[in-house]
């Protein structure tokens, strides 16, 4: 076991208010954070980390001050979810160069991950969820990756790390990914041939519109993340200041419901906000939206912890159908109302309710065929 204060820098909360204080109902009364010692994390539920390396963006500044930005404005908000247990071990010193940062990331959160922790990680370009990735590769295990972007950095011509990591995370040796969605890709910024690659590799990637348009459907595919990245850029611009890829994207509220969405799957153990530049925010608008993003990733996490174990068949309604000779059970789940389906090998994977629909009027339903495809 590493000790983990060789890799990470505390933090000053009462710097951050600016002298104000805070009350009793805010999250800043509420989270153990490392100001002179890292806290016991034997009973957390969720571990903040702040990053301040950027260099992958190729910003001349080794270090960005986006991680306390976030936290001011973080740790104003209200702690309404009781049951859930926050820490927060200030930042991960930035390394002489960026693979060292890397290295430092791996460590931290592969240390988090032995102790079963929820880690949420903060500032950053976009390229440290190749980072997030190798502390799941440290400890050899296999995951499925959620990224959340405009774009798709698998741009293997670009001298920007945060613009191709992609190509490393899904075909480096050896390769860990069970399976990698890409939700809110905006169809200009990418190369139809790379659409393409992708769906040969059995990957879901969801346009910007789709997701827009039927948002719910998107918690299924969050459901089965181990891992899930979100880069800010996936925000359009009126919405997120600091989000100077577009005008379009998700609205802020919708980004906060994918949050939400990540933070209520059983599977998930790292959530990563990159992407935020101070310099370019406005009325730290950005730095509020990606605090209310991780208020709702909590949310989600207490949603979850409520939801009943599959065993507990009482827990929910059993659905018989046939769809082109398939017999297949789906479950609803009496506390949270979320939907499964099973695949002929007997293994349920998370659906919507549109699934059901769609077999009950005897169609395959997509997220049928494409788990199959993959099997």
């Amino acid at each position: 076991m590493y000790d983990l204060h060789d890799f990470l820098e505390p933090i000053n909360v009462h710097q951050l208010n600016g002298d104000g204080g805070y009350n009793d109902g805010q999250l800043a009364k509420h989270i153990a954070a490392y100001e002179t010692e890292i806290p016991d994390l034997e009973d957390t539920d969720i571990v903040l980390v702040g990053i301040s390396e950027n260099r992958g963006n190729a910003l001349s500044e080794t270090e960005s001050h986006a991680p306390n930005k976030i936290r001011r404005q973080l740790y104003h908000l209200h702690y309404w979810h009781t049951d859930i247990r926050i820490a927060d071990i200030g930042n991960i010193k930035t390394g002489a160069t960026l693979n060292d940062s890397y290295a430092a990331v791996k460590t931290v959160v592969a240390e988090l991950l032995r102790l079963k922790k929820t880690v949420v990680l903060l500032g950053g370009s976009h390229d440290i969820t190749l980072a997030q990735y190798f502390a799941y590769k440290e400890l050899n295990q296999v995951v499925e990756v959620t990224c959340v972007d405009a774009g798709i950095d698998l741009r293997g011509e670009s001298p920007l790390r945060s613009e191709n990591f992609l190509m490393e995370l899904l075909t480096g040796e050896p390769n860990l990914v069970k399976h990698y969605n890409h939700i809110g890709f905006q169809s200009y910024f990418v190369h139809p041939r790379m659409l393409e690659t992708m769906d040969k590799l059995r990957f879901d990637c969801f346009r910007v519109g789709v997701a827009k348009e039927n948002i719910e459907e998107m918690e299924p595919v969050l459901r089965n993340t181990h891992l899930a990245s979100f880069d800010i850029n996936a925000i359009k611009y009126s919405d997120s200041p600091a989000s100077r890829l577009s005008s379009n994207g998700f609205t802020g509220e919708e980004a906060c419901t994918l949050a939400r969405y990540a933070g209520m799957s059983s599977s998930i153990s790292s959530f990563g906000v990159y992407g935020y530049q101070p310099e370019l925010d406005t009325s730290n608008l950005s730095a509020r939206q990606v605090a209310q993003m991780i208020w709702y990733f909590i949310d989600g996490r207490s949603r979850n912890k409520h939801e009943a174990s599959m065993d507990d068949r009482h827990s929910f309604n059993e659905f018989h159908t046939r769809f082109t000779e398939v017999e297949s059970l789906f479950l609803q789940s009496k506390k949270t109302g979320r939907w499964w389906m099973q695949l002929p090998d007997k293994k349920f994977i998370a659906c919507s309710y549109n699934d059901y629909l769609n077999a009950s009027h005897n169609e395959i339903p997509e997220r049928w065929l494409r788990a199959q495809e993959r099997n």
